[in-house]
């Protein structure tokens, strides 16, 4: 499986950056396609949070209704439970992350999937069978 930070997701809509724009949509669509993407609760969370307010140019709640349903909601495969913030906290004193971006490695850890792909963490850096792999490197 392949975890999905937010910013991949939300690269997708973002027009200032067409590279990475393309680079993201490619990405996803693959992964899709090969039914191999997952995303949490808190990536669904974070990514509404952007798009309601933080896109350049806006998606109207129409499209944004539309790509929860036929996307966020289908890759959604992580819901916490009180031991997830134990184990994420424990991540968060070993290895010096941030203690959202070690929510994010535990819910992919928990998911058992081999890439996260993100742009917030070390290209490259290992937490257990999970490499963190920064598509835009």
């Amino acid at each position: 499986m392949e975890f999905f930070d937010t910013n991949i997701l939300v690269y997708q809509f973002d027009q200032s950056d067409p590279t990475k724009q393309k680079q993201a949509r490619e990405l996803f669509s693959q992964s899709i396609r090969r039914e191999k993407a997952v995303i949490s609760t808190q990536v669904v969370q974070e990514f509404m949070n952007v798009a309601l307010n933080k896109f350049s140019s806006k998606l109207s709640q129409d499209q944004l209704e539309d790509f929860m349903d036929h996307t966020l909601k289908h890759l959604c495969r992580h819901s916490p439970d009180f031991s997830y913030y134990t184990r994420a906290f424990d991540l968060y004193k070993l290895n010096s992350l941030s203690f959202y971006n070690a929510l994010i490695v535990q819910a992919a850890l928990d998911l058992k999937c081999r890439t996260l792909f993100s742009e917030d963490l070390q290209d490259g850096q290992k937490f257990g069978s999970l490499k963190v792999v920064n598509p835009f490197n």
